[in-house]
């Protein structure tokens, strides 16, 4: 693809950081580049990356400075990070800019961080944080959270970021004056790629043929149905699932407390677990797709199908169901983090962390300040459905069920992997399953686990999501 230099971001780390270095940098056939994200034990790079780098473009030198998001730690499992540590991308990008800066005649810093809301031209967040941050550099590119951005900020950087996943691709223009080393026009557009007119590189293809068959016959057997769609998205209609209670998370949650309750020895209470790790639609999709694992239907849902292959995509990071002790207050404390970044203010935007959940109900007031917004936590019945019997948050301890990502501190959640009575139970995938296959049809529903109110609290501007899906 012609790529010259690339950035790091938290999932280069989903395998761990001995798997990145070790395994897939050396495939490469260019550089990788983060100015924050060094050995927390000597401070240093390792070979694997540096912090900058610099190009000629037609006789002008272009310095380009990498930076990684600071949350990284709390998106990957923080056990596969160290011993390495993410620190300040603004003081990172602003210590080498004033280093290259001298020599160069423009600078570019790019990485793994993003908008969270407003337009294209009028973003909002971390990326746009940074770019208002950054001294002597002209361009920052930004990734991360699927926006598409291309503006200039108070301090006339131009700011851009793209839809992820290859739906558009960006091209930057800078103009410069080669007499004074100076970068004095950047505009950036962005392009919808096509493959019309493009033929697939028959080897590749044939080695992506060759695992979708040998998948095939496990992944598209049907395994239960379903009298609803059981979409990723949640009842707020975001399509991430990342703002509202949704039918996947409490068939998930629920899956994971019916494997770990009463009469099983462990006698979980509650379960939770992180939005972020739910990724696809559950139930096969109505119109056929032949680059998935469901066969195609013989007459149209309802029911609809599950198969095997529809839960792997639903829970592709190989999680852990892991039950554990936590005491009221700490149970509180799980359920605040989840709701801390919905709302105004610098980061407003739902994140990974929001909490799907069993076992109970809670409501949260979007006005107060992040830390102090849940409410009330009641009991659910059997079926799911909220009780008024109240969960007290107390030092009351609690058998619940997590995934050993939140364990490690994941999204936020901290880390509790000493004195909680932690075990290790089975992969959430075969967990699902195995729930679906006993259960079939499903019927998940949304039933007022996760309530918001608009209270009198110090953040007015705050409102509650607007509940679109029944």
């Amino acid at each position: 693809m012609g790529v010259n230099i690339d950035g790091i971001g938290n999932h280069n780390f989903d395998a761990g950081q001995m798997d990145f270095r070790q395994n897939i940098v050396p495939l490469a056939k260019f550089p990788f580049l983060s100015s924050n994200v060094v050995n927390g034990n000597t401070g240093n790079f390792p070979k694997q990356w540096r912090p900058t780098t610099a190009f000629d473009f037609g006789g002008a030198r272009i310095g380009f400075i990498g930076f990684t998001n600071e949350d990284l730690p709390e998106l990957t499992n923080p056990a596969l990070v160290a011993p390495f540590i993410v620190t300040d991308a603004e003081t990172a990008v602003n210590k080498y800019a004033k280093q290259l800066a001298p020599v160069t005649d423009g600078l570019v810093a790019f990485g793994h961080l993003g908008a969270t809301s407003g337009g294209v031209t009028t973003p909002a967040g971390p990326l746009v944080d940074l770019a208002d941050a950054s001294r002597q550099v002209d361009v920052v590119m930004g990734d991360h959270t699927d926006f598409q951005v291309s503006a200039v900020t108070g301090n006339r950087v131009l700011v851009t970021e793209n839809r992820s996943k290859g739906l558009r691709f960006g091209r930057v223009r800078m103009v410069v004056d080669l007499s004074r080393h100076k970068t004095i026009y950047r505009t950036a557009d962005w392009h919808k790629p096509w493959n019309i007119g493009v033929t697939a590189d028959p080897a590749i293809q044939a080695r992506i043929d060759y695992y979708n068959a040998l998948l095939a016959p496990i992944f598209n057997v049907i395994i239960g149905q379903s009298t609803v769609a059981i979409p990723r998205a949640d009842s707020c209609g975001r399509s991430d699932g990342r703002l509202c209670e949704s039918r996947l998370g409490n068939i998930v949650t629920d899956s994971m407390l019916k494997a770990y309750d009463s009469p099983h020895p462990t006698d979980t209470e509650f379960a939770i677990t992180n939005s972020g790790g739910l990724r696809a639609d559950l139930t096969c999709p109505a119109a056929d797709n032949p680059s998935d694992f469901c066969p195609p239907y013989g007459t149209p849902p309802p029911p609809y199908n599950i198969t095997r292959g529809q839960v792997n995509t639903v829970l592709p990071f190989g999680n852990q169901v892991v039950t554990l002790d936590v005491t009221g207050v700490e149970l509180k404390q799980m359920l605040e983090n989840g709701v801390s970044l919905i709302g105004a203010g610098a980061s407003p935007s739902p994140q990974g962390r929001f909490p799907q959940v069993s076992g109970l109900c809670f409501t949260y007031d979007i006005t107060q300040n992040a830390g102090s917004r849940v409410t009330s936590v009641v009991r659910a019945n059997p079926d799911g459905s909220c009780t008024a019997t109240p969960v007290i948050l107390d030092s009351t301890v609690y058998h619940i069920a997590i995934n050993d990502f939140m364990l490690g501190g994941g999204d936020g959640y901290g880390d509790k992997r000493a004195g909680h009575n932690a075990a290790t139970q089975d992969l959430m995938d075969q967990v699902l399953a195995d729930y679906i296959e006993a259960n079939t049809p499903v019927s998940p529903s949304i039933q007022g686990r996760i309530t918001c109110i608009a209270g009198a609290g110090p953040n007015p501007a705050n409102v509650c999501p607007v509940i679109t899906a029944p």
